[in-house]
């Protein structure tokens, strides 16, 4: 079955992908609506898994239903809700709906969403989970080794932080989750592109960038204020000082913040290692469209 973002990385070609949060409620049409807009503009699209250890829609859900569209899915699967069983249980019901592309996270804390009481589970690590779907499709088993009907064909991915780094500093953990399996990374953040510069050569000094394709996050900012927010607030969040003065400094937020996105994602494509671009915005998926729209980087 084909996959349109595998195809896209496998050519050589810079990938755009964007992140759409699930419904909260038992309804398609907010789905619908973000997805119908995206599509014409992107690879594929993730689909968040219970993102702020909030109750939404699930990942799987939401993930067959933008398939059916016509839509390339990632399905994205935290590791703090679900044990061993019911993790492969989800993946091979994705596997049977064509669903090969899976972003595998650790999640966040529970006590960071709105369900305080809630028991985290914490069975497997985003590792062991890359190492499962690599098992399901290499050899055709679930990890107590029955035998599947038929193999699955993943697509498996990591997630990863750039971050300045230090003289010392070794990519041991992303080397860990290729030697697991993992094919493309999506990272957090990332609005330095001269950090982001000296990081993917530190990845290509130990030959990281040769196994997986790194695909950076970007996104369209709303105002200052946010920005300001997910540099002191969101984790991995790389937001340098001069982003925030050009938000503050700016007459239309909205148009600069597409203006930002689009010029770096320009940078990041001429960044050797530097795959595609994944973009989060919650809602502005509108203005996704436009920032790849003024990059010049519409699918052809």
């Amino acid at each position: 079955m084909s996959n349109a973002l595998r195809e896209t990385l496998e050519a050589g070609r810079f990938a755009v992908t964007a992140e759409i949060t699930p419904p909260r409620g038992a309804d398609f049409d907010s789905l619908a609506v973000a997805a119908r807009i995206l599509k014409p503009a992107v690879s594929a699209v993730n689909l968040t898994d219970g993102a702020g250890a909030r109750v939404r829609m699930s990942s799987l859900a939401a993930s067959i239903y933008i398939k059916q569209m016509g839509i390339e899915p990632v399905l994205q699967v935290t590791c703090r809700d679900r044990n061993r069983i019911a993790i492969q249980s989800d993946l091979l019901g994705a596997a049977a709906f064509g669903i090969s592309n899976v972003l595998t996270l650790t999640g966040d804390k529970v006590d960071a969403g709105d369900n305080p009481d809630a028991k985290g589970v914490f069975d497997f690590n985003s590792t062991e989970v890359i190492s499962t779907l690599h098992t399901m499709s290499r050899d055709g088993t679930t990890l107590s080794g029955a035998t599947l009907s038929t193999n699955p064909d993943f697509f498996p991915a990591a997630a990863d932080l750039p971050h300045e780094p230090l003289a010392d500093w070794k990519p041991e953990g992303l080397l860990n989750k290729h030697a697991a399996g993992a094919r493309f990374v999506q990272t957090q953040y990332c609005y330095d592109m001269e950090l982001l510069k000296r990081y993917m050569q530190r990845l290509a000094d130990y030959g990281v960038t040769e196994k997986m394709y790194f695909i950076i996050g970007l996104g369209p900012l709303r105002s200052a204020k946010s920005a300001t927010w997910m540099r002191d607030k969101l984790f991995g969040t790389v937001m340098p000082d001069s982003v925030i003065q050009r938000m503050q400094a700016a007459h239309d937020p909205r148009d600069e913040g597409i203006r930002i996105c689009a010029e770096l994602m320009q940078q990041a494509r001429d960044i050797p290692g530097v795959s595609g671009a994944h973009l989060m915005a919650p809602g502005l998926h509108e203005e996704m469209v436009a920032a790849i729209e003024l990059a010049g980087l519409m699918p052809s």
